[in-house]
């Protein structure tokens, strides 16, 4: 087993990647963006989209540090697209219907309705074309991006989010511009209990942190599940965390 140890969005966060996850899903799949990169001549644009709690930013770290360790792997870098969330402002002065009743956008943060997409879109478009460009980063302390915080310049650029393919008006357009696309899959309980503990861990009790999961995540989750367009590799993660 293979630890893997990183802070995400200020939750330290202790991954275990069995030897044979390491060895044949995430060398290879290494292996082709690097020779994908090389054969193109050019940047290339991998979407990794996944539902809440799937692990995509722990695992696009281990990803990054597994490419850096050796040489004969193009280095990668990663950004989310968290950083297009609509500022809160925005999202505390306008409302969605759901299920019959008029709530503030504010109450469904993270819904892809509360990002602002066609932003998400105009720097998707940039990347893409090889521009060197800059990119906003979600801050959790001021609840609102912060904008030009990442300079984007490297040779694979790695996107990872809920909603990059999710099959909406809008949104279904975005893996046009992708070299190679990437979705996880996992059973919805163990993303539940997953989203659970992340947020008992910001110091919200346990009864708290279920009524916050099972109003505000899992509503994503499932539109994640249920409306994910097909990739070009598809992982799924069992119930003991292992990848297939």
């Amino acid at each position: 087993m293979i630890e893997h140890n990183v802070s995400v969005n200020g939750i330290e966060v202790n991954a275990v990647y069995s030897e044979r996850t390491v060895n044949e899903l995430f060398y290879p799949l290494l292996k082709k963006l690097s020779d994908m990169h090389r054969t193109k001549g050019s940047r290339i644009l991998v979407m990794l989209a996944a539902p809440p709690g799937a692990g995509k930013s722990t695992l696009l770290s281990f990803l990054e540090m597994l490419a850096n360790e050796h040489r004969d792997m193009d280095d990668i870098q990663v950004i989310g697209m968290d950083g297009f969330h609509r500022r809160q402002e925005y999202l505390q002065t306008h409302y969605v219907t759901r299920n019959g009743r008029q709530i503030s956008m504010v109450d469904i943060k993270g819904a892809p309705v509360t990002f602002d997409l066609d932003k998400l879109t105009e720097r998707v478009k940039k990347v893409s074309a090889g521009e060197i460009c800059s990119w906003p980063v979600y801050d959790r302390m001021l609840h609102n991006p912060v904008e030009d915080a990442i300079r984007i310049d490297g040779d694979i650029i790695i996107l990872e989010g809920n909603y990059l393919l999710l099959d909406e008006d809008g949104w279904r357009e975005l893996h046009n511009y992708a070299d190679y696309t990437i979705s996880i899959k996992a059973e919805e309980e163990l993303l539940r209990k997953r989203l659970i503990d992340r947020r008992m861990k910001t110091g919200v009790g346990e009864d708290a942190a279920t009524r916050f999961v099972d109003y505000s995540d899992m509503p994503n989750v499932r539109l994640c599940l249920t409306k994910t367009m097909p990739s070009d590799l598809q992982f799924s993660i069992a119930s003991n965390g292992e990848y297939t």
